[in-house]
């Protein structure tokens, strides 16, 4: 099963079934039609796991940072490099995605096809939406509409709605609440989190079973309804996102080598086996050994401090995430031609930072699905733009899991003190 599951989930596995339902959508386009009732299902199992398992992540791994003696003496140093460096990663991918701007001055054809995608409408609504001409403007959202987004009046509304903002901001302070708890007292909470976040994690595998199959039927289904020009508009995105990474890469290997005073030569020999397992596997967490062996054995950082920081960070620190929703929004909406204010610049990525806890323990095209609410808090749509990103992610998905994990290092090499070169 574990097999399978890792041959399911292999990005060139994902790119293969996208190619193979492409091929029977132009070849079967009235019998394909029928197949988009699949992806609909799907994307809405992922959406039913998203909070239960965005919650328990947090609030579990906020606790045990208190709990660990080493990470109690560390907090503030770990707050604000995190926040720091979330914060430098937003401002770089907005702006490179402002600068670059995929998805505008798209041919008109392209413009129609996407435009088709929108109408059908996976509810059926007589909403009419055009990529041309917005029918009216979007409202401008206040300071206080920001605030009312994010802060919950009631947690149980909020879960039953489904806002996963205002769910992720109540983690988040539950979280810290509870790491000041005695242990005595909050062992039972500790271990129903731990049970829920394993539970939704074996849920997800088990979801992710038939993505194969799902993306075929996907795949066939829009393919039979718009034909292959969508799948051009995303060329510039993701040439825009693998630049956007790259620059990510060298600010933190040259923050690494400025933290271990060695060459950069040093640095990349150091990063190379992380790097590569990173995009081989597209896995942060298989990662965690070669980070600590790179970092305590070739940079020389204390091992004691590397050890509970490397996980922290592949946990809390999620800067490819951050990036690619960012970009993938700003992308869907240069599509609509939507403009973007200063202040949604700002909403964006304030709610881009806080999902990247939420992307904790997800990986691949089960990212996605979070770039909905992004694109929600803008009035965009997102469903239907959900298969035009899973065409491309086995590229995206490489590019996001290397950024998290160099980050990731780079994140505790200025947490960590200098280490003395011998």
């Amino acid at each position: 099963m574990q097999r399978f599951q890792r041959w399911a989930l292999n990005p060139w596995t994902v790119l293969a079934c996208v190619l193979a339902g492409g091929a029977l959508g132009w070849a079967a386009p009235a019998f394909s039609r029928n197949l988009g009732i699949v992806g609909v299902v799907y994307v809405d199992l992922l959406k039913m796991i998203v909070l239960p398992f965005m919650i328990s992540a947090v609030i579990f791994s906020l606790q045990n940072l208190y709990r660990d003696g080493g990470a109690g003496r560390i907090v503030k140093s770990v707050v604000i490099v995190f926040v720091a460096i979330s914060v430098v990663t937003a401002v770089l991918a907005a702006a490179g995605s402002l600068l670059f701007r995929p998805g505008s001055d798209l041919p008109q054809e392209t413009l129609a096809a996407l435009g088709n995608i929108v109408s059908i409408d996976a509810n059926q609504t007589n909403t009419d939406m055009s990529l041309r001409t917005p029918e009216e403007p979007p409202k401008a959202m206040t300071l206080q509409d920001i605030l009312h987004s994010l802060i919950p009046s009631n947690i149980f509304a909020s879960l039953a709605n489904g806002e996963t903002l205002k769910a992720l901001v109540f983690a988040l302070l539950f979280g810290f609440a509870v790491g000041q708890v005695p242990t005595r007292m909050s062992t039972g909470l500790n271990h129903a989190l731990e049970t829920i976040y394993v539970a939704c994690e074996t849920l997800t595998h088990w979801i992710n079973l038939p993505v194969p199959f799902i993306l075929i039927c996907m795949t066939a289904s829009q393919i039979a309804e718009t034909g292959l020009e969508p799948l051009k508009a995303m060329a510039g995105f993701v040439a825009a996102f693998l630049v956007i990474c790259a620059i990510l890469l060298a600010l933190a290997v040259t923050l690494i080598g400025r933290r271990a005073d060695v060459p950069l030569k040093t640095v990349v020999a150091a990063m190379r086996e992380p790097f590569a397992l990173g995009v081989a596997t597209n896995n942060s967490a298989t990662c965690m050994p070669a980070m600590v062996s790179g970092l305590v054995n070739k940079l020389n950082f204390a091992r004691s401090r590397v050890e509970l920081l490397v996980p922290l960070s592949i946990s809390l620190l999620r800067m490819g995430p951050v990036a690619y929703y960012i970009c993938g929004t700003l992308f869907i909406a240069a599509l609509y031609g939507r403009p973007i204010s200063a202040l949604d610049v700002g909403l964006l990525m304030l709610v881009s930072i806080m999902l990247g806890f939420a992307s904790a323990g997800m990986a691949g095209i089960v990212t996605i699905s979070l770039i909905g609410t992004t694109c929600s808090y803008l009035g965009l749509p997102f469903e239907a733009a959900f298969l035009l990103f899973a065409a491309v992610d086995p590229v995206c998905a490489m590019a996001r899991t290397a950024v998290t994990v160099i980050a990731g290092c780079a994140a505790v090499s200025v947490i960590c003190p200098r280490p003395v070169q011998l």
